[in-house]
């Protein structure tokens, strides 16, 4: 990912705070030279200083066998914000975009055993809607079955991890807090999450 150096998001704690918020991620595989895409929830976990992302393909997805054969390239992202040119003190400017982004790649292995798989499920269930879990585990045995046959559970190790947060570092102080004001007052939700974001460098 292209990222100069003010864009940077540097400490490891913050990535991982980051991928853990907005977890709902694009996982991206490549072959054959065709790049193919497919957005999932991931548990993202520290394990010895290292970086565990944990999800489930449906078992159709050829992505299932294409991730054991590449570097796969997972994308978490959001909030993002437009960011126009009348909050600029100079006439001579051009709008662009705020936004924060990590990519994550790594190294995959599938989760094969069904007590491991149903671990992987039950962790997800915890971490998205643990009020789930009683009548998850309450569900008939074979059909708790047919939907793990259903699903290639799999991890991947982060060998590299790039984060960036474009909050409008390069702009001067004025300029900054022109753009937090008008995000702060938007409806938007992305647009206040970005105001947010940059209010927070901004006093650091």
């Amino acid at each position: 990912m292209y990222t100069p150096k003010h864009f940077q998001i540097t400490g490891i704690q913050d990535s991982i705070s980051f991928m853990q918020k907005y977890s709902f991620a694009t996982i991206v595989t490549v072959k054959d030279g065709l790049p193919t895409a497919t957005h999932l929830p991931f548990i993202v976990e520290e394990h010895n200083g290292g970086v565990i992302l944990t999800s489930h393909f449906a078992k159709a997805n050829q992505q299932s066998e294409d991730v054991l054969h590449c570097v796969p390239l997972v994308i978490f992202t959001e909030p993002h914000a437009y960011i126009s040119t009348k909050n600029y003190e100079k006439e001579l400017n051009v709008p662009t975009w705020n936004y924060l982004a990590v990519h994550a790649y790594g190294t995959a292995s599938l989760i094969d055993a069904e007590e491991k798989v149903m671990d992987v499920l039950e962790k997800m269930i915890g971490f998205y809607e643990p009020d789930y879990l009683n009548q998850w585990n309450n569900l008939p045995q074979d059909y708790q079955a047919k939907m793990i046959n259903g699903i290639v559970a799999f991890e991947i190790k982060v060998t590299d991890l790039q984060g960036k947060k474009k909050l409008s570092q390069n702009r001067t102080a004025v300029e900054q807090q022109n753009i937090i004001d008008a995000l702060s007052k938007s409806t938007d939700f992305n647009e206040q999450q970005i105001a947010a974001y940059m209010a927070n460098v901004a006093s650091h």
